[in-house]
């Protein structure tokens, strides 16, 4: 039987509508699993109850979501060294340097070289989206002031670069938790299914390119410009009344007390993850090419990247740049080799909520592909959904769940199952599915008032977190609305 009909699609409907109602992804997605389990052991509930607790059980039966878990844990550490070390705050101070110098210079108008220089930080920055928004904000909100550009365009900045930023560079933990749940679906290379997937992400492309287009054009519209115009006339870069949020409040872990700040210290350590992720990819690719040695060199490299594992990679990427931090900063005498082991631990301690997502994640996949839920949906769809439109549709479902539920890695975990399937039996396009699924949840995310990212992002500039929604959402909207519109058009085509 390829599917139990009705019964396939119960579980992860329920943990949408549980997900949508409660806001606690995490409780919604063990539920679907559970109810799941329940019908897979013929609705016998003491069955299901212990198949439900075997199957996160066996999460770690894969070796390939097991690293993928550890690699998301240990960038926890990492996050903690840059922090605890004085490398965020040595960054900040070389950026400030930097922007000083220019003024100087009268280089170009400052308002727009502050903006870009903010953009452009953020995207440098992808190894963590709220690492990423903590510090575009911590850099750049005393020079916004100074140049009276609105709080609310600076939470604006920073939260449309880091989760379009983390989704294109992949070199982190949204890279391997994607590759994670294309390969609970059966894919043998997932690094190739998310790299074909890649050109037709547009949602985190549009994203990115607007906030440029907007700070060249300076053509900002909706309640973005009344704020542009407030502070620019008055000098008021928050409203009459606004109550902002302080970024102190969200910045995890201070630098050490007497350890003199340098941007080296973060630097390092982020440039042997990100150098480490290809040639680890290389490595671990080379002796799965068949007859590598007869394709011409520039080939053999191709191939063996896209052959390679991206859990193995991007695990051994980050505990090189763990390894070269200790030593590191052990060199510098900031830490000891007993303060270094305790914020590893630390570290790790801080992204265990994650690492339990990813279970959970990974534990619905299964269960929606014991229990057929693609093959059913597809099935029941045949009659009335034109494969062309699977992309669109896909597209607007995961924005309506990452919108209501703030999160978008619950919305990947709940939409790759579903949707990658469905493109497969409805003949639809792979590469333009997965990309829906992961642009949608990314737009969802970006605009939902309850998403941590748009809450770290009004913290991190010290903005009111319901001026910064307003403010935004009509520039969010924009994009999303374009890339609706984009997936018909290519759906139309590539059928």
């Amino acid at each position: 039987m390829e599917h139990f009909g009705f019964w396939s699609i119960l579980p992860p409907v329920i943990a949408i509508i549980l997900a949508i109602k409660t806001r606690q992804v995490f409780v919604s997605l063990f539920f679907g699993i559970w109810l799941g389990w329940v019908v897979l052991s013929g609705f016998n509930i003491l069955d299901g109850t212990l198949a439900s607790i075997q199957a996160l059980v066996d999460v770690f039966k894969d070796s390939g979501n097991t690293r993928t878990i550890m690699f998301s844990s240990l960038v926890g550490a990492l996050i903690a060294f840059i922090q605890r070390s004085g490398g965020v705050e040595g960054f900040v101070k070389y950026i400030n340097r930097l922007l000083e110098h220019l003024e100087k210079k009268k280089v170009g108008n400052s308002r727009i070289i502050v903006q870009l220089f903010a953009w452009l930080t953020g995207v440098l920055i992808f190894v963590e989206s709220s690492i990423n928004v903590l510090t575009v904000g911590a850099i750049y909100r005393p020079i916004f002031d100074k140049l009276k550009i609105p709080r609310e365009k600076l939470a604006y900045i920073a939260d449309s670069v880091s989760a379009p930023t983390c989704i294109l560079i992949p070199l982190n933990a949204w890279g391997a938790y994607i590759m994670g749940l294309i390969a609970a679906q059966g894919f043998d290379n997932p690094f190739g299914i998310m790299l074909g997937a890649f050109p037709f992400n547009f949602y985190p492309m549009l994203a990115l390119g607007m906030v440029v287009y907007i700070v060249l054009s300076k053509k900002d519209f909706g309640p973005m410009k009344k704020a542009e115009i407030r502070a620019r006339e008055t000098g008021k870069v928050l409203r009459d009344g606004a109550t902002p949020l302080i970024s102190s409040d969200v910045i995890s872990m201070e630098k050490k007390e007497g350890v003199p700040a340098r941007a080296r210290n973060m630097l390092i350590p982020i440039a042997v993850m990100v150098g480490m992720m290809p040639l680890m990819l290389l490595f671990t690719g080379w002796s799965e090419v068949p007859n590598i040695h007869s394709l011409p060199w520039y080939l053999q490299f191709f191939e063996a990247i896209g052959q390679g594992s991206g859990s193995t990679s991007v695990l051994y990427s980050v505990l090189a740049a763990i390894t070269v931090g200790s030593v590191l900063y052990m060199s510098q005498k900031i830490f000891s080799f007993k303060e270094t082991f305790d914020l590893i631990m630390k570290g790790i301690s801080g992204l265990i909520p994650l690492a339990l997502l990813m279970m959970l994640a990974f534990a619905i996949g299964a269960v929606c592909r014991e229990l057929g839920t693609g093959q059913y949906v597809a099935e029941i769809s045949k009659v009335w959904l034109s494969p062309s439109f699977v992309p669109a549709i896909i597209y607007i479902v995961a924005s309506f769940i990452a919108f209501s539920t703030g999160t978008s890695w619950g919305t990947f975990a709940i939409m790759i199952p579903i949707g990658i399937p469905m493109a497969q039996a409805l003949d639809a396009n792979l590469y333009l599915t997965v990309a829906a699924a992961l642009g949608g949840g990314v737009f969802g995310d970006h605009a939902s008032p309850i998403s941590d990212t748009t809450i770290i992002s009004s913290m991190a500039s010290a903005c009111d977190h319901i001026d910064h929604v307003k403010t935004q959402l009509p520039y969010a909207l924009t994009a999303g609305a374009i890339t609706t519109v984009m997936y018909i058009i290519l759906g139309l085509i590539m059928y």
